[in-house]
Order: C-alpha cells, then structure tokens, then sequence
C-alpha cells in the first residue's frame, strides 16, 4: 500500500474488528473497553465480577451494542471455553492485577502465589488461548497492562514489580512468536493511575501527593488516561509495532532519580 492510498482519517478507527477487554468492570479495562467501541470497534466486556461488566457494556452506545461476559481468569479451563465459546476476535486486551504491598521477608507463600497467579500466570493462560486463533487467522492484536514497576524499585513492591517485568518479556516473546504470523503484541506500562488496585494508597494523603510528585507532570492519571494507548495498539496507526513498551506514566520514568540543584 503506498502512501497515497492511505486515509488517513480513519487511521484510529477499528470498524468491523472485534475486541475482547478483560478487566473490563471497573478503572482502565473499563475506560479501554469505552474507547475501542467508540473508534467502531464490536467489544466484548469480560470480567470475573459480572454485573460490572454489564454496567461497562450498558454504558456503552454505539451502533453495535457492547456485551459482556463473566469470565475469571484464575480458572483456566474457563478461559480456553471463552476463547472458543466468543469466537473471532481481533483485539484482547487484559488488565486485571492484584498487589501486596509487603517487603519480601514479610510476604507468605499465599501471598506470592496470588500475586504471580493473577498478574502473570493468567496472562500467560490469555495469550495462549486468544493468541493461537489469532495465529491460525493471521491477524490480531494482544494488548497487555504491565506497570513502570517492571523497571523501577520501590521496597514492598518487589512480586509485583516481579510479576510485571515477566509480563513484558512474556509479551515480547509472543510478539516474536506470533509475528510471522499476522499477530502484534504489545505492553503498555502505566504510571499511578487512580484505579480501585491504587485506593488503599490513595487513601493516605502523604502517599498520595509522593506519588504525584514522582511525574514530570506531578500528578496521578486517571483511568481514561490510558485510554488512547489502547486505541493505538489496537488499530492500523501502530501496525508495524509489536514487541514493544508504550509508557504512560507521566515522565515518572524519565525523571526517576532525578536531582534538582539548589538555588
């Protein structure tokens, strides 16, 4: 295709594709949800808490009504059913995570499990059953939500952060994989966003505003903020792009460790 054939108008649209957002009840996996359907896209809302992926998908109003699907993605076996009961699929997007904010002497074996389970072993479960009939149509897009703890330190964060940097080289990996075969993949790397996973910091007006004070922009994001990334990994503006990191922090990383001289 060259240049001139191009529209480039419709660059972001995703009209006749098929996205399946999983975390989609509630903060970021909500607002993605919102934003593909409104670029044209014909979304599916999963989520293990079913009557918030309802409340997602009624919130919605498009051409194509959104629907919604309980899914947990902890049972395994549930989601290879869903990846056969929901058929084609275009997009998957996967945000759901789970944290324990405990330095590594103090965490329990329950604990670690729980982490590694939900933020990188279902991930993995995803990829694999969304992935392969991606592969076997030769086309599709896999979106996932890693974190900037994947390459920055905070003591009490270390599984997470852990769990997210294995998200990334797990999701590269399938891009490498699924490449030849029509399938992108892709991170993306939030900043702190104000997300039911972030209230209980939130909460606490000293961590809050340490947070917020990290970023070049010296604020936390709001879910919606996350939103434009997804679109674009989604859609045919980011179609030579797999493999990759789309950092949305606010410049925390790029700022981390910095020192403003006095004076």
């Amino acid at each position: 295709m060259t240049v001139g054939e191009i529209d480039y108008r419709r660059l972001f649209r995703l009209d006749g594709k098929r996205a399946v957002v999983v975390g989609a009840g509630s903060g970021i996996g909500r607002e993605a949800a919102r934003a593909l359907a409104a670029q044209g896209a014909t979304v599916v809302c999963a989520d293990r808490d079913a009557d918030a992926a309802t409340d997602t998908a009624a919130g919605i109003e498009t051409d194509v009504p959104a629907t919604s699907f309980e899914l947990d993605v902890l049972d395994r076996a549930a989601v290879r059913a869903a990846a056969v009961q929901l058929g084609p699929v275009d997009v998957l997007v996967f945000t759901a995570a789970t944290n324990v904010r405990k330095r590594l002497l103090d965490y329990g074996d329950d604990e670690f499990d729980r982490v590694v389970d939900l933020n990188l072993r279902a991930s993995f479960d995803l990829v694999r059953a969304f992935g392969g009939p991606m592969a076997e149509r030769g086309r599709g897009s896999i979106i996932g939500f890693s974190s900037i703890r994947a390459v920055t330190v905070e003591p009490g964060q270390g599984v997470y952060a852990a769990t997210k940097a294995g998200l990334v080289q797990l999701l590269r990996t399938a891009a490498a994989e699924l490449g030849p075969r029509g399938v992108r993949v892709n991170a993306v790397a939030p900043g702190v966003v104000e997300t039911p996973l972030t209230a209980q910091i939130k909460a606490d007006p000293a961590w809050h505003g340490a947070y917020a004070a990290k970023s070049a922009l010296r604020r936390w994001a709001q879910p919606h903020e996350m939103a434009g990334a997804v679109v674009y990994l989604a859609s045919d503006a980011a179609s030579f792009v797999t493999g990759s990191v789309l950092t949305v922090d606010g410049g925390w990383t790029a700022v981390d460790g910095r020192y403003e001289p006095p004076g």
